[in-house]
């Protein structure tokens, strides 16, 4: 009986990896899909562009629908991560910059308390949007699992760039500049 119980531990030991990396390629499906399409050319469709959230501080709601017809760098973001701190900057920067041009920067919380929020919005002068995701759903959508994280939506509502990690200035000019026709 002790000589099967090695073996038979190996082999339920592989079956539990095997069904663990299964588990673990299929829940990034959103994740992996939208960034290989993007990066094959391809331009997505936003997910949830109609799911509205709370206005941060308000009682409206807003939708990726209320920006048709704009170019939105939508910002996933958390008043503890520190490289969403770090971006603060840049994001109010580039809103000054393309807000003149029909395009806007709107920030959606993640994972974040209003109150954090709203202080992490007036202490870094944000003018721009912020939504507040607060089940998590909409943002799951676009496959993100963590913060900061950005997308950059064309005009009609297709994903045309992806960043899962802290955006840069040269990053959002290079990226934003075809599509607003001058340089950012």
């Amino acid at each position: 009986m002790r000589r099967w119980l090695l073996p038979s531990s190996a082999i339920i030991i592989a079956a539990a990896l095997v069904a663990l990396l299964v588990f673990g390629i299929s829940s990034q499906g959103a994740n992996s899909s939208i960034d290989a399409a993007v990066a094959r050319g391809r331009q997505p469709v936003a997910p949830d562009l109609k799911t509205s959230l709370p206005v941060l501080d308000s009682g409206r709601r807003e939708s990726l629908a209320d920006f048709h017809g704009k170019v939105v760098v939508m910002n996933v973001f958390a008043s503890w991560c520190t490289p969403c701190v770090a971006e603060a900057p840049v994001l109010e920067r580039t809103q000054q910059q393309i807000a003149p041009h029909d395009a806007t920067v709107v920030g959606v919380t993640y994972l974040d308390n209003s109150s954090d929020s709203a202080q992490f919005v007036h202490q870094h002068h944000i003018s721009y949007p912020v939504l507040r995701d607060v089940s998590g759903n909409f943002v799951r959508a676009f496959g993100t699992t963590g913060v900061p994280e950005t997308f950059v939506i064309g005009r009609d509502g297709h994903i045309v760039a992806v960043r899962r990690y802290q955006v840069t200035s040269h990053w959002l000019q290079t990226t934003l500049s075809p599509l607003l026709g001058h340089r950012v």
